[in-house]
């Protein structure tokens, strides 16, 4: 039961999502695999689409009752950018002490990479991120506690190997989602078994294996350095899409980009013409221009910083998805660091949007880039908010 998703990069599918989105459906289905989801975090990521619209539109639509739970999950992306503004890098190591004595290995096992763990959901999953760049959160847990609790993989290793194949791939949202399901994030592990999957994936269930047993088995698995191993394959592996990055991509060259350019020459013009507004548009900015930016009054820059995707690199499928749409959106794009070619040649009237990706972000020291800050749709609590009940509450109480 491979489930398909599609995401053509483009507004008129963001607008079909936003206007398709059930809240009442979303609430009572939202754990099942095949529930009412909104399917619209790649373009939120990439920002083809701001929180506060899509609130907007729900609260236009349903009453607070029935928009509650998908708010409040939305909450959660706001929350996990939060914690990353605070703590920076630190969302790449351990947030809280990990379960004590257990021996985490720095790979991913063979069987994984290739789908044949024998757990066949955790098997089909896999393939389905593969195909499609895209998981129920369900799904994503699924693994996550399977690769750490089970074989014993560092959260790590696990979270960056997920990252580099989702659409929707945030750093803050897949680190700390993989260290909460660790327990350093969280107050405990998150454990699931084979009666769990059989109440929300039926069709994937997957008895006599590993995860067939009892909440209290597993809390001992996962708290010994135990790896189960694979499963005894008891079918023929599905036939599905190569493993696409097993070296993953800094730059997708097999998508025919023509007009990706280093074109410093195209930069050192716009530098000395400071009658326009340049606007670097990252991969975490695809909207459309804004109503009164028009050809005239401001001219658009892709920009593709390397150092970035050289420590968390995408997949080809990834590439396609941010190409395509910044292909539809400006005229050139600069392929580098892009800090070499600012001070190379400085920009007098330039603009960009918040990011707290590294490079990217840094973009403000720039004395010619004003920097906007990124949409979000509660308020920006006061102190660091350990948790996510103490962020909602005291986003809630500003509101």
């Amino acid at each position: 039961m491979q489930i398909e998703y599609s995401f053509p990069p483009t507004m008129a599918a963001v607008n079909a999502r936003v206007a398709g989105i059930d809240a009442v459906d979303y609430g009572k289905t939202r754990n099942f695999l095949d529930g009412a989801i909104t399917k619209l975090s790649p373009y939120i990521t990439h920002g083809f689409i701001a929180l506060p619209d899509i609130v907007a539109n729900v609260e236009a639509r349903f009453t607070a009752a029935q928009a509650g739970k998908l708010i409040s999950e939305f909450g959660w992306r706001e929350f996990f950018m939060h914690v990353w503004q605070h703590a920076g890098e630190g969302i790449l190591h351990d947030m809280r002490a990990p379960l004590d004595g257990v021996r985490y290995q720095q790979h991913m096992p063979d069987d994984v990479l290739t789908a044949q763990t024998g757990v066949r959901v955790i098997d089909e999953s896999i393939q389905t991120l593969y195909a499609t760049g895209y998981l129920h959160n369900h799904a994503r847990m699924w693994i996550a506690s399977y690769l750490v609790h089970l074989r014993k993989v560092h959260w790590r290793i696990g979270a960056d190997w997920m990252y580099a194949y989702l659409l929707d791939g945030d750093l803050g949202s897949n680190h700390l989602s993989w260290q909460w399901v660790a327990g350093t994030f969280s107050t405990k592990p998150y454990l699931f078994n084979a009666e769990n999957v059989a109440r929300y994936a039926p069709a994937l269930a997957s008895p006599r294996t590993a995860i067939d047993t009892s909440y209290e088995a597993l809390e001992q698995i996962a708290r010994s350095s135990c790896d189960v191993g694979a499963e005894p394959l008891r079918r023929k592996p599905k036939q599905f899409m190569t493993h696409p990055i097993a070296q993953p991509m800094l730059f997708a060259n097999p998508i025919n980009i023509d007009v990706i350019a280093a074109n410093t020459n195209f930069v050192t013009q716009l530098a000395l013409d400071n009658k326009k507004t340049i606007q670097l548009i990252h991969p975490w900015m695809l909207a459309d221009p804004a109503e009164d930016q028009t050809p005239n009054s401001a001219t658009r820059i892709g920009i593709i910083h390397l150092p970035f995707h050289t420590k968390f690199p995408w997949s080809s499928t990834r590439w396609a998805f941010v190409i395509a749409r910044l292909q539809a959106l400006v005229g050139v794009i600069y392929v580098g660091d892009v800090h070499e070619l600012l001070a190379a040649h400085p920009l007098l009237n330039a603009t960009t949007q918040a990011t707290l990706n590294s490079g990217y972000a840094s973009l403000y020291t720039h004395a010619g880039v004003d920097v906007q800050p990124y949409p979000k749709f509660v308020p920006e609590p006061a102190f660091a908010c350990g948790s996510f009940t103490q962020f909602w509450r005291q986003t809630q109480a500003k509101t």
